[in-house]
């Protein structure tokens, strides 16, 4: 397993913050048409219960903003990635189709709020990720979004430098058709352990289901 360590600096603006990380091996795909028929049966079902107003006060998401401002930045310009994935749906517009390991990520997030980020184990360099708050002038090549300021973002850094912030991963380290070995983290600015690990117990089940996995393991941090 990756270790996983959380800096004081994210401990000083966020003391409950509390992590989940999934690591298993999969078999990824272009596309999973019993997926997106969850997906699609979810967001139905989603679209009766919320709105995009509603939405703001769903803890995860609404913690997720307040270490954002805490941090420096500003959560309406950079949005938290579940928070994103969210309007969009609400808004009437279809997800994002990616691969099927993206995809569950997404439904996943979507589900309980949580920003996840999702990573190919075999491009981190080293063995441990330290979660951190981002710095002047650092580096970082969102997914599909190039040069990203993450200065005040929450980022975790591998021994190469930031791998994901809750608005972007990285695109050194992005999930692939040819990933086979999957690191998942969910970031509970909430703190609230028992959905943390719901979230991740949710996608071993989608990645048992949907990827070829026999579920891998989780650890909480």
């Amino acid at each position: 397993m990756t270790n996983i360590l959380v800096s004081e600096d994210i401990r000083t603006v966020c003391p409950e913050f509390v992590g989940a990380a999934l690591e298993a091996h999969i078999t990824n795909t272009p596309y999973s048409a019993p997926l997106w028929e969850e997906i699609k049966a979810f967001q139905t079902d989603y679209c009766r219960k919320y709105t995009t107003e509603s939405i703001k006060e769903m803890p995860p998401i609404q913690a997720t903003r307040s270490v954002y401002k805490r941090c420096g930045k500003d959560p309406s310009r950079y949005r938290p990635s579940s928070e994103a994935l969210v309007r969009r749906m609400l808004r009437g517009l279809d997800l994002y189709q990616i691969d099927t390991a993206v995809d569950l990520i997404n439904l996943a997030s979507i589900a309980y709020g949580y920003s996840i980020g999702g990573f190919d184990a075999g491009k981190i360099v080293g063995d441990t990720l330290v979660l951190g708050i981002g710095r002047e002038g650092e580096a970082y090549e969102g997914i599909g979004r190039g040069p990203l300021n993450i200065t005040g973002l929450p980022v975790y850094r591998d021994n190469q430098g930031g791998i994901g912030t809750p608005t972007s991963d990285h695109e050194r380290t992005k999930l692939t058709l040819s990933t086979t070995h999957l690191l998942a983290l969910v970031n509970g600015y909430d703190g609230n352990r028992e959905q943390v690990l719901a979230c991740a117990e949710y996608m071993q089940e989608l990645l048992k289901k949907y990827a070829g996995s026999d579920g891998g393991d989780i650890t909480l941090y």
